[in-house]
């Protein structure tokens, strides 16, 4: 019982943050005819305003919202593109404050996106590592090779950690000190509207981190398997 009640402790806390994510999206995503536009004509006209007319902004059926500093491009999902909503603007503008982090040189920001770029292809190659090793370790019959191995493998899986400890303070910068000042103190959304933004804002910053639980919850895993 206490084993069950400890797993059901530990999944509350890596999947909670997801389901409160989704939840707080979804709860201001209604469509609102009364704000001045839709959450890519939002983008669109900040990205202008700050001199960033070179950044796109597109819809995108998966990879969810995000800033590709590589093509220069933010992308929404259709809902938050063409949604008038207090999540879709919400989203926009933070996106946009990631666009305006990387024209401002963020040396964080820049560390990310170089970790980010590798991070697909040391989760590949780790994987590779630890299937392998009890193999080496069959032909070699040198144990210290196959943990060698291991180690090698739970360093690189370990990367995706440090790029979401890394990410966590570029989102609250992209939603609390770029977007939210932006929303408020410039007059895109009433003050009766803020608290919602902020809790979309907040969720926004904290998907990173719910993303963060569920590595770490396979990292975990991972290490539990080699022992």
């Amino acid at each position: 019982m206490l084993y069950l009640i400890i797993a059901i402790l530990i999944l509350a806390l890596v999947f909670g943050p997801q389901a409160w994510v989704r939840s707080e999206m979804a709860r201001h995503a209604t469509d609102r005819p009364d704000l001045q536009g839709t959450g890519g004509e939002l983008a669109r006209h900040l990205l202008d305003r700050f001199q960033l007319n070179w950044v796109k902004v597109e819809t995108t059926a998966t990879g969810g919202d995000h800033y590709d500093p590589q093509a220069r491009a933010i992308r929404l999902s259709p809902d938050n593109h063409d949604g008038r909503s207090i999540t879709a603007v919400a989203v926009a503008a933070h996106e946009v404050g990631h666009a305006i982090q990387h024209a401002q040189g963020s040396v964080l920001f820049a560390w990310r996106t170089a970790l980010a770029r590798f991070l697909i292809i040391f989760d590949k190659v780790a994987m590779v590592v630890l299937i392998t090793a009890p193999l080496v370790m069959a032909v070699t019959h040198v144990p210290a090779l196959a943990l060698m191995q291991a180690g090698i493998a739970i360093a690189m899986l370990g990367v995706g950690l440090v790029v979401h400890l890394v990410t966590l303070p570029l989102e609250l910068d992209a939603s609390f000190g770029k977007a939210l000042p932006i929303l408020s103190g410039d007059g895109y959304l009433h003050a009766k509207d803020l608290p919602a933004a902020r809790g979309v804002l907040r969720a926004a910053a904290f998907t990173y981190v719910a993303g963060a639980l569920v590595g770490l919850l396979n990292f975990l895993r991972i290490l539990r398997i080699i022992r």
